[in-house]
């Protein structure tokens, strides 16, 4: 999976935070109430440039029926998250090592997540 730049993980929140789809103008507008770009405002040719590139990376869609056109994410932000862990894991070398760190850095909260996530694989 490719990687997001800032102003392309900045628009990727304003979309995984949003129930529907929305037009390049009001993710501008969002970007701007974010604060995302202090100082001064995105031009919606940006918008619409960073909009293009997520689509082609796979993160975006547009529903090309209706006008303007409007953009959801194609992965929640948990599913974005768990491809990023699988990549990483997928170019370690030591993948059991790597998970054994990964564990063993866990808080008590996270570990007994994990435990109850297996336990319910398991029973599955």
């Amino acid at each position: 999976m490719a990687s997001l730049g800032d102003l392309e993980r900045s628009v990727m929140e304003v979309l995984w935070s949003n129930d529907g789809a929305l037009t390049s103008n009001e993710l501008r507008d969002s970007l701007a109430l974010r604060g995302d770009e202090p100082g001064h405002a995105v031009a919606i040719t940006t918008v619409l440039t960073v909009l293009s590139r997520l689509e082609r990376k796979g993160f975006v869609t547009r529903a090309r029926d209706v006008r303007p056109h409007r953009y959801r994410a194609l992965l929640s932000r948990e599913e974005h998250t768990a491809e990023l862990m699988h990549e990483v894991l997928d170019r370690a070398s030591d993948r059991d090592a790597a998970l054994a760190r990964f564990v063993g850095t866990a808080s008590d909260g996270e570990a007994a997540t994990l435990r109850r996530l297996l336990d319910d694989l398991a029973r599955s």
